[in-house]
């Protein structure tokens, strides 16, 4: 395990928050009030057990009132509240929030044999996935290398993808798929079948071919011949254009790949990984929380999307201990930071969800400028990340 720099242990727990722009990403990290924020997520997540019907099934997006609309099991969402619960759970270790995740992951087990859509991923990993994790649960093993082997029916080999959705006669693949990847190779490796592996790098091999532009930007689908393989158009459903920057779409691929590294060691996907959040990088508003869309026209009076800034966070929490290198660590500190402040954190209240103003699907006029369960789940992610990190400083 590569060493992390002491001073972060030392100076953690000290809270300042840095314009984006300051020249210091390389020279010291940043600092982060972790227990403040750990404290408020507990507020948070106490008032939504403890109104929340499970009979009604999984938090997906705020009310007006600051409640929660409740979706079923299928919905693709899913696993990112009881995903959560088991967050809290590791941040606290207060057994609380251990039963909380057990009971609001359990009723997810039907999906092992579902196979309606690609994204079992996020509904079976971040749920069973990190139960199994913090837990060794046997059953729920079971579950996840069961999930993975349905999810390979999905596979077309001549295209050498995933297919995420059913739609008329073409093979889609969305940036999203890649996110399913890190199931299929801990399952490969855990009681499933090596072709689960297989089917993993194939598909993050032709992702990594067709799915992104020349600066390292990534589409949001590529349309495939399902027989021939062969790329018919590349689209962005939910950015502005087709060949704009959708901004959650670049987080998919940045966690997507360096995961990928994670469980390879294929340094083509570590360096990819790397030019797009680069870009990314590049392309911040001073505040740094994105907009939905880097190119959307009106800029700034677009909407900002606080779930593509807590994917990102967590995402380069992960770049930064593959490669060592401060900046991404301060990135991501910078971007917790920011939602953690009174812009971004729901202290309403009313609210039962952590962050604020998040964009689902903008060109649908869908889900815009609310709190979406998944903006949670990234966050307390990050927050998980940034904890070991410092327990690492720590026990060096």
């Amino acid at each position: 395990m590569k060493r992390v720099p002491i001073l972060i242990a030392l100076c953690f727990f000290n809270s300042i928050i840095l314009n984006a722009q300051e020249d210091i990403q390389e020279k010291e990290p940043i600092t982060f009030n972790l227990a403040e924020t750990i404290g408020f997520a507990e507020s948070q997540f106490s008032k939504a057990t403890s109104s929340l019907d499970i009979d009604k099934g999984f938090p997906r997006i705020s009310n007006s009132d600051g409640t929660w609309l409740q979706v079923n099991a299928r919905n693709w969402t899913s696993g990112f509240f009881p995903g959560s619960l088991w967050y809290l759970y590791e941040l606290t270790g207060n057994k609380k929030w251990l039963k909380e995740a057990q009971k609001w992951t359990e009723p997810l087990s039907s999906l092992q044999t579902f196979s309606g859509h690609h994204d079992t991923g996020f509904m079976v990993y971040c749920s069973f996935g990190n139960g199994y994790r913090l837990t060794e649960n046997k059953d729920y093993k079971d579950i996840i290398v069961n999930t993975s082997q349905t999810l390979t029916s999905r596979f077309y080999p001549n295209v050498g993808t995933i297919k995420s959705w059913d739609r008329g006669e073409h093979h889609i693949t969305i940036i999203d798929n890649m996110m399913n990847l890190e199931m299929l190779m801990w399952a490969s490796k855990n009681g499933g079948t090596k072709e689960m592996a297989k089917i993993a790098i194939s598909h993050a091999d032709t992702t990594l071919e067709h799915h992104f532009m020349e600066n390292g930007a990534a589409y949001h689908g590529v349309v495939y011949n399902p027989e021939t393989g062969a790329v018919i158009n590349k689209r962005t459903y939910q950015g502005y254009n087709d060949t704009t920057m959708w901004a959650r779409g670049q987080g998919w691929g940045i966690y997507g790949y360096s995961m990928m590294y994670k469980q390879t060691g294929d340094e083509k996907y570590l360096e990819l990984a790397l030019k797009t959040a680069d870009l990314c990088i590049d392309r911040f508003p001073e505040d740094v929380v994105p907009y939905w869309d880097f190119d959307a026209p009106m800029i700034p009076k677009r909407e900002k999307d606080a779930s593509a800034g807590a994917l990102m966070a967590s995402a380069f929490l992960e770049l930064y201990e593959h490669t060592n290198n401060l900046k991404y660590y301060n990135w991501a500190v910078k971007l917790l930071n920011e939602l953690s402040s009174d812009r971004y954190l729901a202290k309403e209240e009313e609210y039962q969800c952590l962050i604020l103003h998040s964009v689902g699907n903008y060109p649908k006029n869908s889900e815009v400028n609310v709190s979406l369960n998944y903006a949670d789940y990234y966050y307390l992610e990050a927050l998980v990340r940034l904890k070991k990190l410092s327990i690492g400083a720590q026990n060096n």
